[in-house]
Formats: C-alpha cells, sequence, structure tokens
C-alpha cells in the first residue's frame, strides 16, 4: 500500500494487548495475546464475522458481521443500544468474542489483545477520554508515537498539515482545544502509529455541523491514502453520503448492509433509521 498524499500508510499501528479465548466477553486489559493464525487470502483487509458477545453473561452482538476492504470508508449506524460500539470494541480487541472471529490482512487475529491489534496496524479513537487534557497537542501525538523505534516527526508534520487548525495550537493543553479540536488531536494520535485500519467511535459526537463536515473531510482525505476507515456515527445521513459501504445494526444484528449510497436511497431504511 502506498503511503499516499498524507503518507499515513503502510507500516501499520503497533501496540500490545489480551484476549481470553474462552471468555464470555468480559473486558481485562491484564491479559495476554494468544497466537495468530491464517485467515482467508480472499477475505477483505477486514473481516469480523458472525460475532457474538457482550458484558458477563448478556451478549449485545448477536451474529454481527463487518467488513472492510483498504481504502474503503465504512460506516456502522442504528438505534441507540443496537450494538454499534460494542461491535467496534470487539474487533478492537476490548471485548472477548464468545463466537465468531476477527481477520485482518489475511490473518486470525481473534486471540490478539488490543496492544497486538495496533502492532498489527489497527487504530481506534474511542468517543470519550481520547486525549490527555493536561498535555500539550504536540505531546499527545508524541504519546501516539511511544510503540515507534524510528523518527516520527515527518509524521507529525503530515497530521499538522492534515490539521492546520491543530498546528496552531501545538504547545497548547489538549484540554483547552474546542471539541472539534480535541477530536482532530485524538484522531493524529491514532496517525501517529502509522495504521492500516483506523476506527472512529462517534468522531462527530458533540461537534457543530461545521466542525462536522471538516470533519468528514479530512476523513475521506485519510481515506485516499488507503487507510480503511471503520466509524461509528449518530449523524447517520451525513456518514453514509461519505460511505463506501454501509452497516444498519438492530439488536446486535445486521439489518442492512449495503453501498453507502443505496442506504440513503432505501425507502425503509430513510423512515426507520434517518428520519425520513
Amino acid at each position: 500500500m502506498s503511503d499516499g498524499a498524507h503518507g499515513f500508510g503502510n507500516r501499520g499501528m503497533r501496540d500490545l494487548s489480551v484476549v481470553n479465548p474462552a471468555g464470555r466477553g468480559t473486558v481485562d486489559g491484564t491479559r495476554s495475546s494468544g497466537r495468530v493464525h491464517p485467515g482467508s487470502a480472499e477475505a477483505p483487509f477486514l473481516a469480523a464475522r458472525d460475532m457474538r458477545g457482550g458484558y458477563g453473561k448478556a451478549d449485545i452482538l448477536n451474529g454481527c458481521t463487518i467488513t472492510v476492504d483498504q481504502g474503503q470508508i465504512a460506516v456502522i449506524v442504528g438505534p441507540n443500544g443496537a450494538g454499534k460500539s460494542t461491535a467496534m470494541k470487539a474487533i478492537f480487541g476490548m471485548l472477548d468474542l464468545r463466537e465468531g472471529s476477527v481477520q485482518l490482512d489475511g490473518q486470525d487475529i481473534s486471540a490478539l489483545n488490543p496492544q497486538d491489534r495496533v502492532r498489527r496496524g489497527m487504530g481506534f479513537v474511542p468517543q470519550t477520554s481520547n486525549v490527555f487534557p493536561s498535555l500539550t497537542v504536540q505531546e499527545n501525538l508524541e504519546m501516539g508515537a511511544y510503540i515507534r523505534d524510528d523518527d516520527f516527526r515527518q509524521t507529525m508534520d503530515q497530521v499538522y498539515t492534515l490539521f492546520p487548525a491543530v498546528a496552531e495550537k501545538r504547545l497548547q493543553p489538549a484540554g483547552e482545544l474546542s471539541g472539534g479540536q480535541r477530536q482532530q488531536v485524538a484522531v493524529g494520535r491514532a496517525l501517529m502509529t502509522q495504521p492500516r485500519l483506523l476506527m472512529l467511535d462517534e468522531p462527530t459526537a458533540g461537534v457543530s455541523p461545521i466542525v462536522m463536515d471538516e470533519l468528514f473531510d479530512r476523513i475521506i482525505e485519510i481515506a485516499r491514502t488507503g487507510i480503511s476507515i471503520l466509524m461509528v456515527e449518530q449523524n447517520a445521513r451525513q456518514a453514509l453520503e461519505i460511505a463506501d459501504l454501509g452497516y444498519v445494526l438492530v439488536q446486535g444484528a445486521n439489518r442492512y448492509t449495503d453501498t453507502g449510497a443505496a442506504l440513503l436511497a432505501n425507502p425503509e431504511v430513510r423512515r426507520t433509521f434517518l428520519g425520513g
């Protein structure tokens, strides 16, 4: 994969974390990873299939499947409580699956913890608590590069080029920024690890329509470099407008899967999930 316009491209994120292969959906940040196994060579770049799991003994995911090809923008939408964020956490290894598998770039990584999934090329930006508020913008970006042993200054320059408003405040504590600027810092920190798959949980939550449009424009630019994007988004209509692929989840299962344009044109999807 080429580095593309901003050069964020081809080395993947590095990190280490743990999954309990026999678990029922518990979250435990102290466990170590299991083994990686060969997957299907014909599968999409990300193939999270037939996922079942949740918290304790309650399953939130009921067999949903999420796939993303390289350079695609895939969007997960659905009503509150549909399992959208839970699906993202399961894909990232923050939640153990009772059934199903997660494959990335031809390898079954279901037994890896989040840190090791980062090393394999995943990046995850949670909806909240996604910056270090007392650290400066630049220090936040440096934290994203803690797993790298090379010179990351070029990547930092690329982040600043992508988010010029953030670049102007690089020496300012991140906690003093606006909500939209903090989101840009969080995305930038994930990009510092050079991901091949970038997962965003509600990136436009609480921001103005103008900032939302700007964030979506930047997400499109990132995808054009070859990085795959998987996004949970509350602004469903606007997100589907930029999506190559859309998933509508209901009660942890796929209700509709199609291109973003096709879902926007579907009368039932519009009436039930997009407000008419």
